[in-house]
């Protein structure tokens, strides 16, 4: 199976079977068979990009509610660290966070279902970041907690004094004050 589990349950990291020759490479990003095997069973309804440079830092964002999103992530150029936060309240990892680099190199994936906080930083010159989520985004359900809580203590590895950040990713709360509901 390619996926490997992480420290918080239903966190996944998926590593894809890669065909190289010489004419390059070849993998499958995305399979249903596969991924319902490892029990992600929501179908993934849109598509996102971004494109950004060194110290980027997008995040933690969520969506609540009827709109709450699982996510499949990846990196189709550059590096990135990606990070999710445990929100759902019943977790014995409530709180908890794991990172994972992902690459254009490495081609892992990370999956992020439903209830957690999500974010990343870029790490090479430039990163396209590709992710697929299982519902719509809705501005009113988005939820975002501060990138550098205290509380949560997130290792970025990267100066934090340095990161380029959006003015809402800026003045989200700290971990204890955000909104789930």
């Amino acid at each position: 199976m390619p996926f490997t589990k992480t420290p918080i349950e239903d966190l996944l990291i998926f590593d894809p079977n890669i065909w190289d020759d010489e004419r390059g490479y070849f993998y499958e990003a995305y399979n249903q068979k596969t991924f319902a095997a490892a029990g992600i069973t929501r179908p993934f309804v849109q598509d996102n990009q971004a494109r950004s440079t060194y110290g980027v830092l997008r995040g933690l964002h969520y969506q609540v509610g009827e709109f709450a999103q699982a996510k499949l992530v990846r990196v189709i150029e550059g590096e990135v660290l990606d990070i999710a936060v445990d929100l759902r309240e019943d977790s014995p990892t409530y709180g908890h966070w794991h990172s994972v680099l992902l690459s254009a190199e490495n081609k892992r994936q990370f999956y992020v279902p439903r209830g957690f906080a999500h974010g990343y930083v870029v790490l090479s010159p430039v990163a396209e970041f590709f992710y697929k989520c299982d519902n719509f985004y809705s501005k009113p359900h988005e939820g975002g907690i501060l990138y550098n809580d205290p509380k949560l203590d997130i290792d970025w590895e990267v100066d934090l004094s340095e990161v380029i950040l959006s003015a809402k990713d800026k003045e989200f709360p700290k971990f204890g004050q955000h909104s789930t509901e």
